[in-house]
């Protein structure tokens, strides 16, 4: 009977109010106050209170479980805040103590007197339930959180003055809040954690190549990295025109043609269409320029079609969305994990985005710092590896020597370098007009990951060809055709990575210096080359 709609007599007249969101809010009120109550276990606060009391150990087992909104009655709420008091002070919880705190806190008679706090401790003999019957406190806690903002929700949604789009924002924090307040991990004790560990040790085993994440496509990469390994966040820096999109769209294409891996790419920068475009160059190997002015000859129309096949059935997600923020971000994200299962996520780049908006003040570093942390939380959340490129600053430029940049150049935020997992940073000597190394080698074309910071490995930079007219990057060691499927190859196919497994699986140990290469006998960026001396040295 509770549960049935209101009478018609019950209900308020509306006829009088001059707007629609007026005349349903008062229906909704009306309706709201008759024959409903709000979820609530009364008993079971009462119980739990109880227990509290009478067993010191008790409240270990609730206190990452209840808050003191988490109770329906005030007097329960007080009650529990005393208690949480006495613990924080190390002060022992029994039926005087708190009895003493509420008097002193000048609470003891708004909760009912002593007699009701003695009357608690007579609902329940023991704690042995407790946890149990906190966790039905706290669903009922957030049942009623739900409801309050579904109330906000349906009333600002009757408002014509709402932006739909604020509103829809609005949605999506106050649930997730819900949900991250309220939802916790708990923790594994030593006998899980190595059974799981040996379990992924187990699933290594069974990857011949040595590849435990995804793949980047990059031969060297690969072997210092063993793929971008999933929960971590990975920063790639570098200045303005250095290649950063060229790089994580060569690694993305070849995790998502090479291994078939979903991938899902925001590009705050470029639309998709021209993040395509440059897709299309890279695996047609037609000039990026030819492209852009539609000035192909006969015989490249035929190559685009016969080759971008494989690149328009690849599991590659594209959003251009502009301004995006992180609330933005991290539900699209968990979208397409739930649709398409994505196993890797990339940013372009990370100063483009926003941050919360219901954070006022602050200025931006604060804001790129609360970015950082929340693209490493949402790498957890999804278990995959998330990829965010980041400028540096000006610093590089007026420094002497090489220029090579360092962590301290990451520009905007020191805790990005504090957040991420692995730091790279891209550099190109060329582009500072540096044409051979210390060793005399070329270094036309050569584009460097230097790896600054890596939690689960080790330091070194790799080197790897860049090819700016198609604007991607290849194995640098591919042009000598040893391991390279034809000149200029893509990438690092599948039958040639097949061919280098056995020097996958046990590389050479690393020196943290610069891998070596032949640079300086690429004449023509790797169109035509002689076949490879067997009697020289190896290139690395």
């Amino acid at each position: 009977m509770e549960n049935e709609k209101p009478h018609n007599f019950l209900r308020k007249n509306t006829s009088g109010y001059g707007s629609r969101a007026a005349n349903n809010n008062r229906w909704l009120e009306s309706g709201a106050s008759v024959g409903k109550l709000p979820p609530q276990a009364i008993e079971l606060e009462e119980a739990v209170l109880g227990a509290l009391m009478i067993e010191k150990d008790a409240l270990s087992a609730v206190i990452d479980i209840l808050k003191a909104d988490s109770f329906y009655k005030e007097a329960h709420q007080r009650i529990y805040n005393a208690i949480i008091t006495l613990f924080t002070n190390s002060e022992p919880i029994d039926l005087l103590t708190v009895t003493t705190q509420l008097r002193q806190l000048g609470e003891l008679e708004v909760v009912g007197g002593a007699q009701y706090i003695t009357a608690l401790t007579t609902k329940v003999n023991s704690a042995a339930n407790i946890e149990y019957h906190a966790r039905v406190i706290a669903q009922a806690s957030m049942k009623r959180e739900m409801i309050s903002v579904a109330s906000k929700i349906l009333q600002d949604a009757f408002e014509d003055t709402t932006d739909v789009f604020t509103l829809l924002d609005t949605v999506e924090q106050s649930l997730f809040k819900i949900s991250e307040s309220n939802i916790r991990k708990n923790y594994a004790d030593m006998s899980a954690l190595m059974t799981e560990a040996l379990r992924e040790l187990e699933r290594r085993r069974e990857q011949k190549d040595g590849l435990t994440g995804v793949p980047s496509g990059f031969t060297q990469l690969d072997r210092l990295t063993s793929g971008w390994q999933p929960t971590e966040l990975i920063i790639l820096a570098a200045r303005p025109a250095m290649g950063k999109t060229a790089f994580v769209v060569s690694s993305l294409r070849n995790a998502a043609v090479d291994f078939g891996m979903p991938v899902a790419i925001f590009s705050l920068e470029m639309s998709a269409v021209q993040l395509v475009n440059r897709m299309i160059s890279a695996e047609a190997e037609i000039d990026s320029e030819k492209l852009k002015k539609g000035n192909l000859a006969p015989h490249e129309w035929t190559q685009l079609h016969q080759r971008i096949d494989r690149l328009m059935r690849a599991p590659i997600y594209i959003d251009d969305t502009p301004a995006l923020s992180i609330l933005e971000l991290r539900a699209k994200c968990r979208r397409l994990k739930q649709q398409h299962d994505i196993q890797m996520v990339v940013i372009d780049y990370l100063q483009l985005m926003q941050g919360d908006s219901t954070k006022g003040g602050g200025n931006r570093e604060q804001e790129i710092a609360s970015i950082s942390r929340a693209l490493k939380n949402l790498a957890k959340e999804l278990n995959v590896p998330v990829i965010a490129l980041s400028q540096l600053s000006r610093a590089v430029e007026t420094r002497g020597g090489d220029k090579r940049p360092q962590l301290s150049d990451l520009r905007e935020s020191g805790s990005i370098e504090q957040d991420a997992d692995m730091v790279g940073f891209l550099y190109r000597p060329e582009y500072y007009g540096f044409t051979q190394d210390e060793a005399g080698n070329s270094v036309q074309g050569v584009g460097e990951v230097i790896i600054a910071k890596n939690r689960s490995g080790s330091l070194d930079t790799i080197q790897l060809r860049f090819i700016g007219k198609y604007t991607k990057f290849t194995d640098l060691d591919g042009f000598y055709g040893a391991v390279s499927a034809g000149p200029a190859s893509a990438s690092f196919s599948p039958e040639a990575r097949a061919q280098a497994a056995s020097s996958f699986e046990a590389p050479a140990a690393s020196t943290g210096g610069t891998f070596k290469s032949r640079a300086n006998d690429l004449g023509d960026m790797g169109m035509n080359f002689p076949p490879p001396n067997p009697l020289d040295e190896p290139p690395f």
